[in-house]
């Protein structure tokens, strides 16, 4: 039920923010931005319990499976790279700067290949040992 809870108030809170904002746009355009800002903030605030859940149950899974520890932490690392590009993407694409918001994105892209590379070349290599 707290989930479902969750998922209702920050919908609402959206919700608000974009009429909100579409109201202050018409006289005040200036505000608009700010509104937007503020309630994605708030937002990434309310969050912030679901990404640490999220964490601690990837972090678990460790003590399950007989896997490398920096397989884990890669995968976080590129859970909030993820997260960060899209949430800062979305500000700038909102504040009309859709080419600083569209560059975002693609270094957050690259900047998750450059994290991942390390298990690529080492599945390759386990891979290249089964055909050896």
């Amino acid at each position: 039920m707290g989930e479902d809870m969750d998922i209702v108030r920050i919908s609402l809170l959206g919700i608000g923010g974009v009429v909100l904002g579409f109201l202050l746009k018409e006289n005040k355009p200036e505000y608009s931005f700010y509104v937007s800002f503020g309630v994605g903030i708030a937002i990434l605030f309310l969050a912030v319990g679901k990404i640490r859940y999220l964490f601690d149950s990837i972090l678990s899974l460790k003590t399950y499976l007989p896997m490398d520890s920096g397989y884990v932490e890669t995968l976080l690392k590129m859970v909030g790279i993820a997260y960060i590009g899209e949430f800062s993407s979305g500000i700038c694409k909102d504040a009309g700067y859709g080419a600083i918001g569209s560059q975002i994105e693609m270094f957050s892209k690259l900047a998750i290949m450059a994290v991942s590379m390390p298990i690529l070349l080492a599945l390759l290599e386990t891979i290249h040992g089964f055909l050896t």
